[in-house]
């Protein structure tokens, strides 16, 4: 932990009204993120931005505070904040506390919970999420004004198409595919409704509990939330899912073009099973259902389907073109570019009606 944890327990202890007995880290990416129970048995988690997270893809720390205080008048399920700190000097940052929730997230290409591996169990995950993403997108926005920046479709289209220019400039790669999805879905924005939107939600950010059914303990990492288009967020889930007879780009370019074995495995999983594999699994809906399930807990049709799915992959392509960029101006590894490319292709067969809801 790049922390001095004695210093930090003092000052939690002081804090808190008791002894923090135990940090321990749990990760340390666009956030530091530390586990701290205390002598009393509560537990928390600490959140400490890290570099990329000063960038204008997040927002910053205090507002992703102040929109957790006011989730906790909601019967939304996320940490409930306790304690916001702008000295520096204790983590070499500002942070914010907040309680810690039991469950387990699902990451990116990970199969669900083991006593989860059921077709039951895969349809009520399926169907925990969509009610939660209904929750949040039947908020008020009133109480979230100030902490939320109003965005539209057409406006995070643009940022994203700035960012790949300042990509272009660090990297030398144009994106001529990528920046034609961008120009399609210009030219294809519907009209749009705002709501509260996570801006990431996904079974990764999704705490999952429960022994014989599976419960939605708590939705994490709020630093994208936005007041926008609610179904950009549905487009995003359903980019994860998988459905008997979707096409699987060819990754042969890719192949010829990156020796990175680890990454090219990881997209020869994700193009057979879907980038969530278990929604491929026996029980897990379809995304048809799933986007029946959603109108009838929100009543706002989905109608535009492609528009909402190609956004999904364009900006989920240039977010990791953007981390590619960062990685490389810092001088590390990235193997960000075979997904970039493979996000590219997901997003033209869905402009070009090959890949269908």
């Amino acid at each position: 932990m790049d922390v001095n944890a004695t210093e930090l327990e003092a000052y939690l202890s002081e804090a808190l009204g008791a002894a923090a007995v135990e940090t321990e880290e749990l990760s340390n990416g666009l956030n530091l993120v530390v586990a701290v129970s205390t002598e009393d048995g509560r537990a928390y988690t600490l959140r400490r931005p890290n570099k990329l997270r000063h960038t204008d893809l997040f927002n910053d720390l205090k507002q992703e505070y102040g929109l957790l205080q006011r989730l906790r008048d909601t019967g939304i399920q996320a940490p409930a904040p306790v304690l916001f700190c702008d000295d520096a000097s204790i983590v070499g940052d500002s942070f914010f506390l907040a309680t810690r929730l039991d469950g387990a997230t699902v990451p990116l290409g990970s199969d669900l919970p083991e006593r989860f591996r059921n077709p039951p169990s895969r349809g009520k995950v399926a169907d925990r999420l969509i009610d939660t993403l209904a929750e949040v997108h039947s908020l008020d926005v009133g109480p979230f004004e100030d902490v939320c920046e109003r965005q539209t479709p057409l406006e995070q289209i643009a940022l994203a198409t700035d960012r790949l220019d300042e990509a272009a400039g660090v990297t030398g790669r144009e994106r001529p595919t990528l920046r034609a999805v961008g120009q399609w879905l210009r030219r294809n924005a519907p009209p749009s409704p705002t709501t509260l939107v996570h801006g990431d939600f996904r079974p990764g950010n999704v705490l999952f509990a429960g022994t014989d059914e599976p419960e939605i303990t708590g939705v994490l990492d709020w630093e994208t939330a936005m007041l926008g288009d609610p179904l950009t967020e549905l487009g995003y889930l359903l980019l994860r899912w998988r459905d008997d007879g979707d096409p699987t780009p060819p990754l042969g370019g890719l192949e010829a073009r990156y020796a990175d074995e680890d990454a090219l495995g990881d997209l020869r999983e994700a193009n057979e099973h879907g980038l969530a594999p278990f929604t491929a699994e026996a029980g897990s809906p379809t995304r048809r259902e799933l986007v029946a399930r959603y109108e009838d807990e929100t009543a706002i049709p989905f109608e535009n389907e492609r528009f909402y799915r190609a956004h999904a992959a364009f900006m989920l392509a240039t977010i990791w073109e953007d981390l590619h960029r960062y990685r490389t101006e810092a001088g590390d590894e990235s193997g960000f570019e075979p997904l970039v490319d493979y996000m590219t292709m997901v997003a033209d067969s869905i402009v070009s009606g090959e890949f269908r809801l």
